[in-house]
């Protein structure tokens, strides 16, 4: 028996310069493939680095605005500690004007920081901004009129932070007694 090795035909000169032509172009498709790969990885870092800096700068800017806010809190509760460390000398007046002065300090940091309070008293019910605590009889007011606001809402841009709670009018007359 022969060898298989044998029966091959013998390469000539042209097929040879061929072949190694072809492994010359080989050589540089993978050459090319491989900086092209490397590239593509250090880009892909290169984007995770700079979505990780992106999200650190958010949170970054979110505890600012938190310690902003929370140093108005801190304010109103400093001027109310004062009041309250004071209400034995002062009088009734003198105490309520303070807490005047609280409530308005708290409505303002409120409004720096975009809430809106909801008007309900006289408006019609909508459950999206109110909330029906009680259904009551009402001479002389349509069905679904708000007659009573037992706690405001509150807006936070076009978004509704609290709804506010309400009775609203059944639009019957009160049962006379």
């Amino acid at each position: 028996m022969s060898d298989p090795q044998d029966t091959q035909p013998t390469e000539t000169a042209s097929e040879g310069a061929n072949g190694t032509a072809m492994n010359k172009e080989l050589e540089a498709a993978r050459a090319e493939a491989a900086d092209l790969k490397d590239k593509y990885l250090r880009l892909r870092a290169e984007m995770d680095n700079f979505r990780k800096l992106q999200e650190r700068r958010a949170q970054d800017r979110i505890k600012q605005e938190k310690k902003g806010l929370l140093l108005h809190v801190i304010e109103a509760i400093d001027d109310l500690e004062r009041a309250l460390a004071h209400q034995d000398v002062l009088d009734r007046d003198t105490l309520l004007g303070s807490l005047k002065h609280l409530h308005s300090q708290l409505n303002a940091m409120l409004q720096r920081e975009g809430v809106v309070k909801l008007t309900s008293q006289g408006e019609t019910f909508d459950p999206h901004l109110h909330e029906a605590v009680e259904r009551v009889d009402s001479s002389g007011k349509p069905e679904g009129e708000i007659v009573q606001e037992m706690q405001k809402g509150y807006l936070y841009g076009d978004e509704l932070l609290r709804p506010a709670r309400v009775h609203v009018s059944s639009g019957e007359d009160a049962p006379q007694q």
